[in-house]
């Protein structure tokens, strides 16, 4: 993991994907039980991670950064080649959440990130399944109405999109104005 994105995975140490733990063998989704303790600590981590991100962006110009990930080129390749639709940057600038959330949304994320460009020691490296949050409006803070959860792997992708195109820019324009 980069040191960015040791920064901005909060260094949650759950161990739910990828990194440390895992899913049991014997595990069965169909009947598993909501661990409330569970759910807040994926709840705790999300926030760390999206406040760490923020943090980010607006003390460093996000055009500027060099990268997120060391695989940033990889993502961002595969995303273009997966979402050309998401190419624009008015559809980056402003995300809808139901759009992401459909069975046709879930079906072409779900391929994006099981795309070949990405080596499984890859996508265990930036725990591309974790969930995570993603601004629907890139010119806004963390907010319950201006966030989506989303998979990591979705949240590197349309951020390194935004960075590269500027489009975080005014986030952190506003922060050196205060």
């Amino acid at each position: 993991m980069s040191h960015i994105d040791d920064i901005i995975s909060g260094g949650s140490g759950l161990g739910v994907s990828g990194g440390g733990g895992g899913i049991p063998s014997n595990f069965d989704p169909e009947n598993a039980q909501n661990d409330e303790q569970i759910e807040m600590q994926f709840a705790v981590a999300c926030m760390e991670q999206a406040e760490a991100y923020f943090n980010l962006i607006t003390k460093v110009k996000p055009s500027e950064l060099k990268r997120l990930t060391k695989y940033d080129d990889e993502i961002i390749k595969a995303f273009e080649k997966h979402f050309p639709d998401y190419q624009s940057d008015d559809r980056l600038r402003l995300l809808k959440e139901d759009e992401l959330k459909s069975a046709e949304g879930k079906k072409r994320w779900r391929e994006f990130m099981t795309d070949k460009v990405f080596p499984e020691s890859m996508r265990e490296a930036i725990d591309y399944n974790f969930g995570t949050l993603i601004r629907a409006n890139c010119e806004d803070d963390y907010t319950q109405e201006n966030s989506i959860f989303g998979y990591r792997l979705q949240f590197y992708a349309i951020e390194i999109a935004r960075n590269r195109r500027g489009l975080n820019d005014k986030v952190w324009e506003q922060a050196q104005k205060k």
